[in-house]
C-alpha cells in the first residue's frame, strides 16, 4: 500500500509538471525522466561485499557465543537428570532454578544477537546508500533529468517503475560509472544467504525439570 501511494504521488508529480510546462504554449513539453535499480547497482559495489562479509564475521561469533551457552545448559541439564534422585530437595530446587536462568539467559542472547546484527548491518548500508545517493544526484544533474525513479523497492515489494519502454533511460550504467564500476565486467555472484538475522539453535526445552518435577 505504501509504494502504491508512493507511486501515485509520483506520477501526480509528473502530470503536475507537465501541465505547468505546458501552459501558455499550446503544448506540453515532457519532463526527461530516467530509472535505475538501486539494490543492483549496492550489489555490484565492492563495499558491499566487504559488508557481506563482515556481517558473516559478526553473525558466526553471535552463533557461537549462543552455541556455547547452550552447550552448558545442555551438560548441566544432563547430570540434573542422572542425579535428580539423589538430592534433596532444597538442592533439586536450586539445580532447576539455575537451568531455568541458564534458558532465559540463551533467550536474552538470541535477542539481543538478532538486534546486534540488524544495528551493525545499518551502520554498514548507510555510508553506502549516501554514496549510492550521491552519484544519482551528479547523473541527474548532468543529464539534466526531472526525474530518476527506482525500479525496485526491494524483495516482496512493488516495483516504483512498473512499466519503461525506453531503456535509453536506463542510468544505472551511468550511476556505476560515477561510483568506479566497470560495467562491462559481468555482475559478481551473490550469495543467496540473507545476513539479516541470526538463526536461533534449538530450543534446549525443559524437559529435564519438568520429568523430574513429575
Amino acid at each position: 500500500m505504501k509504494r502504491l501511494t508512493m507511486l501515485s504521488l509520483a506520477t501526480g508529480l509528473v502530470l503536475n509538471y507537465c501541465i505547468v510546462m505546458g501552459q501558455g504554449t499550446g503544448s506540453v513539453n515532457l519532463p526527461k525522466i530516467g530509472f535505475t535499480n538501486v539494490d543492483l547497482v549496492m550489489g555490484r559495489l565492492p563495499e558491499s561485499r566487504v559488508m557481506q562479509n563482515q556481517l558473516e564475521i559478526t553473525k558466526a561469533q553471535l552463533e557461537k557465543a549462543i552455541d556455547e551457552s547452550i552447550t552448558e545448559f545442555q551438560g548441566k541439564a544432563d547430570n540434573y537428570q542422572k542425579t535428580a534422585g539423589q538430592m534433596t530437595d532444597i538442592i533439586r530446587a536450586d539445580k532447576e532454578k539455575e537451568l531455568e536462568n541458564l534458558q532465559a539467559r540463551i533467550q536474552e542472547m538470541r535477542s539481543k544477537a538478532q538486534i546486534s546484527l540488524q544495528t551493525k548491518q545499518q551502520q554498514l548500508m548507510d555510508p553506502i546508500h549516501k554514496k549510492i545517493d550521491a552519484a544519482i544526484q551528479q547523473v541527474g544533474k548532468e543529464h539534466a533529468f526531472v526525474y530518476i525513479f527506482n525500479m525496485d523497492g526491494g524483495a516482496g515489494t512493488i516495483p516504483f517503475i512498473l512499466f519503461a519502454s525506453a531503456e535509453e533511460n536506463n542510468v544505472t550504467n551511468l550511476i556505476l560509472e560515477k561510483l568506479g564500476v566497470d560495467t562491462n565486467k559481468p555482475e559478481p555472484q551473490v550469495k543467496s544467504e540473507k545476513s539479516g538475522t541470526v538463526p536461533a539453535p534449538a530450543n534446549p526445552g525443559s524437559s529435564a525439570t519438568k520429568n523430574n518435577k513429575q
